[in-house]
């Protein structure tokens, strides 16, 4: 089991998240559409040859996203990754995958 954390801006949220359920992310025991979000602040600075979805080259940015973590099997981790990156807006998608252990 892995632990997918990542950041998206708002108005990509729903649709994130949709598309990580959809492939089976999101799924403990009888439960399905699982996840944790917390609002916060992104900081960045898009450097030369950068297409941003938000904001502009050379200038430091401060945005509200959310951090979104979930769950995913084994079997879906590479699956997972790839579909956040598709249905993500930003043209490098900053996450995380952490390995589970179990008890």
């Amino acid at each position: 089991m892995y632990k997918l954390c990542f950041f998206v801006p708002e108005t990509h949220l729903l649709t994130v998240k949709k598309a990580l359920f959809a492939m089976g992310a999101g799924k403990i025991g009888n439960y399905d559409s699982c996840c944790f979000e917390f609002k916060g602040q992104g900081q960045f600075r898009a450097l030369p040859g950068a297409t941003p979805f938000i904001g502009k080259e050379n200038i430091i940015e401060v945005v509200e996203e959310y951090k979104v973590e979930m769950v995913v099997e084994d079997s879906l981790i590479k699956h997972a990754v790839q579909t956040l990156k598709l249905s993500h807006p930003y043209e490098t998608v900053a996450y995380d995958v952490i390995k589970l252990e179990e008890f």
